[in-house]
């Protein structure tokens, strides 16, 4: 019998407005029905006077809901949490301590760390230091057993968690945030991350907590930024979820990769972190992978969303990709990929061997996320396609080789664009496009030219099924399928048996 889910509240900065802040929850649960715990991170006491929480610590009202908050952001409000290792504040509002782990009855498993980060000895009541991030770290991933916990609080946001991922907006994590709690959550692999403190609401793409061929694969994180309540931009800062603890879960169910995962933003171990210092920005790395670089211009780098870092800075926040209506065999997400194929992966596309290709380096490029054909990808996907295909014609051209590529977009869920290498010295550009052209008209296949720089998204509509062929001369053969088209056309042998 499946394990019944928990339903929880998170909040961002409070900040003293206990009575907004409660009433709102009591109209979601006279709509929704009862949740089980609210969460609170950021600031929970605020500058106001104290005549409103007075009226809660005294008993006069009442939290309708059990509460759990994180401790202190600044000298001001140190004197509200007298015990570090937590008490109850007000009844049913109940202050988790400096740092540590909260296990409930269910299993649930949450990890807290009140604060902002300081590097500086002693270490201010309202901080925490590599010391105490250290601790909670040994405290939890010292056992070979250790997967993750179900969430983790914390004040600050982690420094680069919008590296690989959707706009932040205004909140740039490359300067903002704290490197500790980046390093923790590298660590600790959290299902879900709360923060707070920037007045604003910030839903990341989930993203992996292993390395895609490297290591088995595990559950996906998703952080989650809240703002401050009762904000007059009406930003959100209540987010309500479900969850099944880990410890309880089906192994293969905890697993399961979101279609929209992306790569992990703290790409670096957190050990440079502990240690106080920045961890590198991923996209200041070589964006060299597993046989050949990206990167036409040398000394130039690839930014997260695959274009020129000397682009604009505000880059256009992606689209999350379509999901596939059932099981897809090319969605990289998928546990049905079959991953021993993949050569190399980028932001939005993968490269991998053929199954039964009809060379040994035929090779595949495919989107990361759920697109059926080229017609229907988002620009930056084409931009990342266009040099996935550039590369391939340098790297097979440096070993004695054109690249042929063509699309079938008939009776296929994925694109697949295939790239088969012919020798040099099998036959001419002028042979394989004869080859084409004289299997087209046995098949009573109209295969028309179409100009060297147009752009098939020009030619054929969203949905509509075709083949296309682009040889390495820049031309280009086109035809448009109307009723049926025979599966294996493109994969005949020339004369020499190429």
């Amino acid at each position: 019998m499946a394990e019944k889910p928990l339903r929880l509240l998170a909040c961002g900065d409070v900040e003293g407005k206990f009575d907004v802040l409660f009433n709102r929850v009591r109209a979601i649960q006279k709509k929704s029905g009862n949740f089980d715990l609210l969460l609170c991170v950021g600031n929970f006491f605020g500058s106001t006077p104290d005549a409103e929480w007075e009226e809660y610590k005294t008993g006069i009202k009442k939290a309708p809901i059990q509460t759990y908050v994180l401790g202190a952001n600044n000298q001001e409000t140190v004197k509200y949490f007298q015990d570090v290792d937590g008490c109850e504040l007000a009844e049913n509002i109940t202050y988790l301590g400096r740092k540590g782990i909260f296990t409930g009855s269910s299993g649930l498993q949450i990890v807290y760390l009140s604060g902002t980060e300081s590097l500086n000895e002693p270490v201010p009541g309202y901080s925490f230091s590599p010391k105490d991030v250290s601790s909670v770290r040994t405290m939890l991933c010292s056992t070979s057993q250790f997967k993750g916990v179900d969430i983790l609080l914390t004040s600050p946001w982690p420094k680069y968690v919008g590296n690989f991922g959707n706009s932040s907006g205004e909140v740039d994590t490359k300067k903002c945030g704290s490197a500790l709690v980046s390093s923790l959550a590298t660590d600790l692999k959290p299902r879900y991350h709360f923060a707070a403190l920037e007045k604003t609401y910030y839903e990341r793409l989930p993203y992996r907590n292993h390395v895609v061929l490297q290591e088995n694969a595990q559950h996906a994180t998703r952080f989650i930024a809240l703002a401050n309540v009762g904000n007059p931009e009406k930003k959100k800062y209540l987010y309500a979820f479900s969850i099944v603890p880990m410890k309880v879960m089906d192994a293969a169910e905890l697993v399961k990769q979101p279609p929209d995962v992306t790569e992990n933003p703290y790409r670096k171990s957190g050990k440079e972190a502990s240690m106080g210092k920045q961890i590198p920005a991923p996209e200041e790395e070589s964006a060299c992978q597993f046989f050949f670089d990206l990167n036409e211009k040398q000394g130039r780098k690839r930014s997260s969303t695959g274009r020129d870092s000397k682009s604009s800075p505000h880059p256009k926040q992606p689209r999350k990709p379509p999901q596939p209506p059932g099981p897809c065999w090319f969605c990289l997400a998928s546990p049905e990929v079959e991953k021993h194929l993949v050569v190399n992966i980028g932001t939005h596309c993968y490269l991998a061997l053929a199954k039964g290709g009809l060379s040994d380096d035929h090779v595949l490029v495919l989107p990361i996320g759920h697109y059926q054909s080229v017609v229907e990808l988002s620009a930056e996907v084409v931009e990342e396609v266009e040099k996935y295909k550039a590369t391939l014609r340098r790297f097979f051209r440096s070993r004695g080789k054109r690249c042929v590529l063509f699309e079938r977009n008939y009776k296929s869920h994925h694109l697949q664009l295939q790239v088969i290498p012919v020798p040099f010295s099998c036959c001419s550009t002028d042979d394989i496009k004869d080859a084409f052209i004289t299997q087209a008209e046995q098949q009573q296949i109209e295969l028309l030219e179409i100009p060297e720089h147009a752009d098939i998204k020009q030619i054929a509509q969203p949905g509509a099924a075709y083949f296309y062929v682009e040889l390495d001369t820049g031309e280009k053969l086109f035809h448009r399928i109307k009723k049926n088209f025979p599966l294996q056309f493109g994969s005949s042998r020339c004369r020499c048996g190429h």
